[in-house]
């Protein structure tokens, strides 16, 4: 029987849940369960592909080529097991079920409700999740006492008689803030959360306190009291330098312990972090320091490029430095002075991004690495910006596409994937999810990949104009890999260049902790190796 593990939270949102739901999801695998994860958004958007990177954060693609909550990526990131449309469930998904389904007749003339039609249509996508894994862990997107939310919190409700209380665990994570005025953590705001919980009529059956400093056991005892719960059942998650130590955090406090035996399941032995332990031991002995920037047009909102900043970091702790990520407004760029702003980069990073807005200041940026060499990692849109550059700069096309990328241009170098043209409506047909690449032997990209067949997840509109190949080539700019679906272009490099490689995929969605993507552990390498060799001509 699949066991179901419902992450709630309280007092404030962007508490963790996430994290809190991947580092258990994590802790339980290890330990030989086959687990899953699935994110419940109470927004009525359908997925998150048309939601602005200002309001949600980045979009993350998963493999089938959802476009769903930045969540899942984490949970990516923490369990490396491949995450599925079916992982997102949101509000607008589960309205569009039921309507399409009344409209077709499937309800049999009855007064379609929020109970039970709604409900079960939450359930029945969780308990589709459920299918073939051990474990199944939910996070309900929001805060407890979200009118947004109640539909999904009445559902996990109901579930426990659909599978039975016994195979049914409440998690919700709250927060436990500190007054500095009395020089006091209170947990009264714990206390109505779990009280609002229980309104709706759910039990917590563990709480994870989010804190600025350690929740002792009596305030835990005082939590567990007030809130129905045994004080072995509260567990503290203190801000930490690296949401990777949570994991270890939650299980010296026999977290994932607990949760097993309130579900039932034997605890199969200590779980298997010797990998994980030997990432935090590279993080912590990491020396020297490496300075990207990052050119974006979303800067100013941390989640929008979450998992480009991982990816990074990831490989920076693989190379044993500590790399620091400034970001550029592309837009800064294109009146700005590119040097100045640029110049105490040791590398440049331009990731993707839809609109005209900015584009220009990308092409600024691949110019300055391109002249300097400074290694350049482009990825989708910043493969297309380098490509523009080159074509202006290099080839001579001086009118090589507008702002838009309009293939009405002379030379339409980047033009609108063939599937986008006269596509109304929001979303379009834009190329999503795993696709194939053959990597060119000889290549700088089949030396960082160490093979000539690679699978890499997308999302873009625009593409590289095949017509071109010869004259870019020709010119030094080699085409690396290409997509044997459709000819698409993947991977350019340029020859003339210490380490500038522009790809049309999104390799950030598969970067893990302990396995970093290879393209962005060489960049770092390339980067960090040029960093040294400058510093020793000028010793």
């Amino acid at each position: 029987m699949t066991k179901y593990i419902f992450v709630t939270g309280g007092v404030v949102s962007s508490l963790g849940k996430g994290i809190t739901a991947a580092s258990l999801g994590v802790l339980l695998k290890r330990r030989g369960y086959k687990v899953s994860i699935i994110k419940m958004d109470p927004y009525i958007n359908v997925d998150a592909g048309a939601m602005s990177p200002f309001q949600h954060g980045e979009v993350f693609v998963t493999w089938d080529g959802a476009e769903t909550d930045l969540d899942l990526g984490h949970y990516e990131r923490f369990i490396d097991e491949t995450i599925k449309g079916e992982n997102s469930c949101t509000t607008g998904k589960v309205y569009s079920a039921v309507i399409q389904r009344e409209r077709a007749g499937g309800y049999d003339g009855a007064t379609v409700q929020v109970i039970p039609h709604i409900t079960n249509e939450i359930q029945d996508r969780i308990e589709h999740v459920g299918e073939n894994n051990d474990i199944v862990i939910a996070e309900i997107g929001g805060t407890v006492g979200d009118i947004e939310g109640l539909p999904f919190l009445e559902a996990i409700r109901q579930f426990a008689s659909r599978v039975g209380r016994s195979n049914i665990l409440y998690c919700h994570v709250t927060l436990v803030p500190y007054i500095a005025a009395s020089g006091e953590l209170k947990t009264k705001p714990t206390q109505h959360s779990v009280n609002e919980l229980r309104r709706i009529g759910i039990q917590p059956d563990v709480i994870v306190c989010r804190s600025q400093f350690t929740v002792g056991p009596e305030l835990r005892e005082k939590i567990g009291l007030f809130c129905s719960v045994p004080a072995d059942s509260v567990f503290e998650a203190v801000d930490s330098d690296s949401i990777y130590r949570i994991p270890m955090v939650l299980h010296s406090q026999k977290f994932d312990h607990l949760v097993l035996k309130k579900l039932g399941l034997p605890t199969k032995g200590a779980p298997d972090m010797k990998d994980w332990k030997e990432f935090l031991h590279k993080y912590d002995t990491r020396k020297g320091e490496l300075t990207v920037a990052l050119v974006g047009k979303y800067t100013e909102i941390k989640d929008a490029y979450l998992s480009v900043n991982e990816a990074v970091s990831h490989a920076g702790i693989a190379n044993g430095v500590k790399v620091n990520i400034f970001p550029v407004e592309a837009e800064d760029l294109e009146t700005g002075d590119v040097s100045e702003i640029l110049g105490r980069a040791d590398a440049i990073l331009v990731p993707g991004g839809f609109g005209q807005r900015g584009v220009e200041g990308k092409i600024a940026a691949a110019k300055y690495a391109r002249e300097n060499g400074v290694p350049y990692l482009g990825l989708c849109l910043g493969m297309q910006v380098a490509v523009i550059e080159f074509a202006r700069d290099v080839l001579g096309f001086a009118d090589a596409n507008s702002l838009e990328m309009d293939e009405r241009t002379t030379h339409p170098v980047i033009h609108l994937m063939e599937e986008q043209k006269n596509v109304a409506g929001i979303g379009g047909t834009s190329r999503l999810g795993t696709y194939p690449c053959d990597i060119k032997s000889g290549t700088k990209a089949e030396k960082i990949y160490g093979t000539n067949r690679i699978e890499e997840r997308h999302r873009h509109r625009f593409e590289f104009n095949n017509e071109y190949i010869k004259e870019f080539e020709a010119a030094g700019m080699t085409v690396a890999g290409v997509c044997p679906m459709g000819g698409q272009v993947e991977i350019m490099e340029n020859d003339n260049h210490p380490w500038m490689v522009g790809v049309q995929f999104h390799p950030e969605f598969l970067s893990r902790p302990v396995r970093p993507h290879p393209l962005f552990k060489d960049f770092i390498a390339s980067a960090l190796d040029l960093k040294k060799k400058k510093e020793a001509k000028k010793a």
